[in-house]
């Protein structure tokens, strides 16, 4: 895919890397996350108009820490460090680093020292700002040739630059939404100082994509994994648009998906998007096979396995089949530690990367994986993708297995399917499925002692989750009415047997997922 203008961030590990690609995105310039190690085999070009270095959670002044070479700072390429990459700057370049005895976690006031291009209308005509800090170590010496444009309380150097060299430093993280006018401050960077040009167009890329699938898979054959969701949804529509009848897509119905779930699928993909839809009933497969599994990372091993093994049998029938596409998406190949790594732990398998086992007769076509899921909706809107897939609310590839705490078996996804569908039922009656990013239940392992109709009952716990996000990287529970609640659960006890008790999950991402497992 031709890209024009890019910054690079280099990922350190922190939790907010990927807040700093979308940022940047928002002003239609494409971003890249790359792993820090790769710093020094890293081939820069005339593409790259500007570097961001990540924050992490590394101590600088330790041997074991991630470091960049000094060569780093004679590309000609302005460079911007925040937080940990503020430090490592300051650090090389000859400034000095401590640990303070006052750390900074949370909001902590920035004061104006100097003007800057940097930090052009960032102040909102005040000489005070509300900044998101979170380190204990601070620049104590800026390195010779750099000077100070605004500190805090704490920190006196918390934004440095090196106007010559266009090197710049901040200690606070501009790109969450807690700094005010921290997209302000990215602005500047990437089109002030950086001049940077917007060719980060979804219009643009999806035609790139089209071009780029018809080219390289020619006249080939190509199966497409259908799920149902937005995401493999709008990979089908691409490469129909791009190879055409060469596109067979197969929905393989586990068993694991929400009620009444298979049938519209068929449906719609069969009669309104007129693809070609194999349909495999897999489901005592993979019950079979997740028989006493409890762990989440096994469901979604087995699960990833189990799918692969499916579509090589049908590829067979086919014959002449070398590909398999799928929706993988940004997100998941950073949660699944398979694109950058950064210093940053793994989270958790997706069954369409960490999940997929490693020798496959399959050649792998993921045309979203560089994507967002708010802009994936957005190219699905552009493929004229029917409103009913495309607000559909994120579902997990495991499905249900992964919102069965515990084990999987026939009963629970039973009982988890009619409380699930009451609350979607509802959220959509009060019209309020359209404002929430992502909802489900969930069903919890432990059984809780109950009354009903005067006698004792011993059942399961299921738990409602509901949450507000721009792109599933971070996210808010969403605030319902007690009265909502109220009524939600006394349906699903009402209404399921197999639950006496409900309870709402008022958890933000982070410290917890958006999914349970």
């Amino acid at each position: 895919m031709s890209i024009k203008d890019t910054i690079v961030i280099f990922d350190f590990g922190s939790q907010f890397t990927q807040l700093i690609a979308r940022r940047i995105r928002e002003l239609n310039i494409y971003s890249e996350i790359v792993n820090h190690s790769k710093i020094r085999k890293f081939k820069f070009n005339n593409n790259i108009k500007g570097i961001i270095l990540s924050g992490g959670p590394s101590d600088v002044n330790k041997l074991e820490s991630p470091k960049i070479g000094f060569n780093f700072f004679n590309l000609n390429i302005p460079i911007l460090g925040i937080c940990y990459g503020h430090q490592l700057i300051s650090k090389k370049l000859g400034g000095k680093i401590k640990s303070s005895t006052k750390r900074e976690f949370g909001f902590a006031k920035l004061i104006k020292h100097k003007k800057s291009l940097l930090i052009d209308n960032f102040f909102s005509n005040s000489k005070n700002n509300s900044v998101w800090m979170s380190h204990q170590d601070i620049v104590s010496a800026i390195p010779s040739g750099f000077e100070r444009i605004a500190y805090t309380q704490h920190s006196k150097n918390a934004v440095i630059q090196n106007k010559k060299k266009r090197i710049y430093g901040i200690q606070f993280h501009p790109e969450v939404s807690h700094t005010k006018n921290g997209k302000i401050l990215l602005k500047n960077f990437v089109l002030k100082i950086c001049k940077a040009k917007k060719s980060w167009n979804l219009k643009i890329q999806k035609k790139l994509i089209i071009d780029s699938l018809k080219f390289s898979l020619k006249n080939q054959k190509i199966i497409c994994g259908l799920s149902g969701g937005v995401d493999s949804a709008v990979t089908a529509l691409l490469l129909k648009r791009a190879i055409g009848k060469n596109l067979i897509c197969v929905f393989v119905d586990t068993g694991l998906l929400r009620k009444n779930e298979p049938e519209s699928i068929i449906n719609f993909f069969r009669k309104k998007s007129k693809l070609k839809l194999i349909h495999i009933d897999a489901k005592k497969i993979f019950y079979n096979q997740l028989k006493n599994v409890s762990d989440p990372e096994r469901k979604r091993k087995i699960i990833g396995k189990l799918f692969i093994k499916i579509f090589e049998q049908n590829a067979k029938k086919i014959k002449n089949v070398n590909f398999l596409a799928q929706g993988t998406l940004y997100p998941d190949l950073i949660e699944s530690k398979s694109q950058t790594g950064g210093g940053s732990s793994k989270i958790k398998s997706h069954h369409n990367v960490g999940g997929l086992p490693k020798k496959m007769k399959f050649k792998l076509i993921e045309p979203l994986k560089s994507f967002y899921k708010d802009e994936v909706r957005k190219l699905g809107k552009q493929l004229n993708l029917d409103p009913i897939i495309l607000k559909r609310h994120p579902f997990p590839g495991p499905g249900l297995a992964i919102r069965i705490i515990g084990e999987v078996n026939k009963e629970k996804i039973k009982i988890l399917q009619n409380a699930d569908e009451i609350f979607m039922r509802e959220l959509k009656k009060e019209k309020l499925y359209d404002k929430i990013w992502q909802a489900y239940a969930a069903l919890l392992p432990h059984k809780t002692v109950g009354v009903m109709g005067d006698k004792r009952t011993y059942e399961f716990t299921c738990l409602l989750r509901a949450v507000v996000s721009e792109d599933g990287m971070t996210a808010d529970f969403y605030k319902f009415t007690g009265d909502f609640l109220g009524k939600v659960s006394n349906q699903i006890v009402n209404s399921v047997p197999g639950i006496n008790r409900v309870v709402y999950d008022i958890t933000s991402k982070p410290p917890s997922t958006i999914e349970q497992e």
